[in-house]
């Protein structure tokens, strides 16, 4: 009964657009690489490589299970963040799960928790184009395994992942979703900014070609 006055005093839609935001930021927030990387006495990773709280940075921990579970819960609270608001909100209203996509991000790359310092949003956005379009999703997976294999930088293959989102939107008839994926994009890229300066120095590295990347102080993601 409360959520249907909210509703009417409110406005459906923009009820659930602001419902969508704050759910979606509220588990975007999850730090699962900083959690997982405390339960399994890896310790903080914040004081390893980049101090990054993704994927690619418990990698540098040497366990390669605990950066693949990272991966994955990154992706599946992104996912989630979208499905949820997709299930609740009104049968062809698109804008909700669309905030839900937007909030999940900005909490993965700006926790409240961390002092709004948190990952650079490439396995979340991963989830959350799965589960906006699968169509997208794959593409997005695809570019990323690709850039990966071919440029052996993180970075590269990220970003590269990034970019491709809403191209692909594009192409399978959703405008409102490519721009919004357009906008995550411009996000995930100026979270690479450090990668991007590095990249034009020549100074990014390679995965697993520096054997003292871990150390604090020298970024590599």
């Amino acid at each position: 009964m409360h959520l249907e006055r909210l509703e009417n005093e409110f406005g459906g839609t923009t009820f659930m657009v602001i419902a969508g935001l704050f759910w979606g930021y509220a588990l975007g927030t999850i730090p699962f690489g900083l959690l997982l990387g405390f339960l399994a006495g890896a310790g903080d990773i914040r004081q390893i490589g980049s101090g990054n709280i993704g994927a690619t940075n418990v990698l540098r921990t040497g366990r390669k299970g605990l950066a693949a579970a990272t991966l994955l819960l990154d992706a599946a609270k992104g996912a989630a963040a979208v499905l949820v608001i997709a299930h609740f909100a009104p049968a062809g209203d698109r804008a909700p799960v669309l905030a839900a996509a937007v909030g999940a991000l900005l909490g993965h790359c700006f926790p409240v928790w961390l002092g709004f310092r948190g990952g650079k949003g490439v396995a979340t956005l991963l989830g959350v184009c799965l589960a906006l379009a699968w169509p997208v999703g794959l593409v997005y997976a695809a570019v990323w395994l690709i850039m990966l294999a071919v440029s052996r930088m993180s970075s590269v293959s990220g970003m590269s992942a990034a970019i491709s989102a809403p191209f692909a939107a594009l192409v399978i008839g959703q405008q409102p979703m490519a721009g919004v994926l357009a906008g995550l994009a411009v996000l995930v890229l100026w979270m690479h900014r450090a990668n991007i300066a590095r990249l034009r120095a020549g100074t990014e590295p390679r995965v697993g070609a520096a054997k003292d990347s871990g150390a604090k102080g020298k970024p590599t993601e």
